[in-house]
């Protein structure tokens, strides 16, 4: 019984920034990685931002230098700072987290909030 809340998207101008948060309650007891990602109408899901169990992070190549993923473990909560936002950046984003118990792997998902960057 993971669940997944996502809060923080909006509507923005371009050039604006938001502030996407995930947190996660119940039964995780290893986290391997938290992740977002993010579909467009008529586009494939896309991984944008990545942050491992030990702080590695990764991005995709289209928001590097102006996203940033952190995290707080205490809160169980990943986030992602979005900066100097454009159009292209409209989607609905996803938070996902890869975590285990015993020899089991789970990924679970957020329900999904919607970023919209439009003048």
């Amino acid at each position: 019984q993971v669940r997944l809340v996502e809060s923080g998207g909006g509507l923005v101008q371009p050039g604006g920034s938001l502030r996407l948060s995930c947190a996660a309650s119940g039964s995780i007891f290893r986290i391997h990685a938290m992740n977002w990602y993010r579909q467009a109408p008529g586009k494939q899901r896309e991984l944008v931002a990545r942050i491992t169990s030990g702080g590695t992070t990764n991005y995709a190549d289209s928001v590097k230098g102006r996203f940033t993923i952190s995290r707080d473990n205490a809160k169980l909560t990943v986030y992602l700072q979005m900066d100097s936002l454009k159009p292209e950046d409209t989607a609905v984003y996803y938070c996902k987290v890869d975590h285990s118990e015993g020899f089991n792997v789970f990924a679970s998902w957020g329900q999904g909030t919607q970023v919209t960057v439009s003048s």
